[in-house]
């Protein structure tokens, strides 16, 4: 039996560079590591993400990879990215999957549980 164990880390950063708030743009930046704690390779096919503001405005973005890659995550091995989404308020929440397959040619997804995207210092 392949053993899937998967772990996903996310640190997000608010760009304020690229944000015009007076326009309702809020642009966030997510650093993701995906960590292959199990004992086999798998390749990243696929993502959908659920982005979701502070008025209940939906946005489904999905689409093959990230960042350009399709990447192979070895056993034991790490992948990180950074990538990012505009917003229209200064608080939102992303959450989502990735589409993965083994060396067997098995598909499986593993679920990114939902993280904040919020100006810094706004919620306590």
């Amino acid at each position: 039996m392949v053993n899937h164990k998967f772990m996903v880390r996310v640190v997000t950063h608010y760009v304020e560079e690229q944000s015009e708030p007076d326009n309702k743009r809020y642009v966030f930046s997510y650093t993701i590591t995906i960590e292959n704690n199990g004992d086999h390779d798998a390749q990243l096919l696929r993502r959908k993400w659920l982005v979701t503001d502070a008025n209940g405005k939906k946005l489904v973005i999905e689409g093959d990879g990230v960042v350009g890659e399709q990447p192979l995550i070895e056993a034991g091995e790490q992948y990180t990215y950074t990538s990012g989404t505009v917003i229209e308020t200064p608080v939102g929440v992303m959450q989502g999957f990735y589409s993965m397959i083994d060396m067997d040619d098995k598909e499986f997804d593993i679920e990114v549980m939902p993280f904040r995207l919020a100006l810094p210092n706004i919620l306590h």
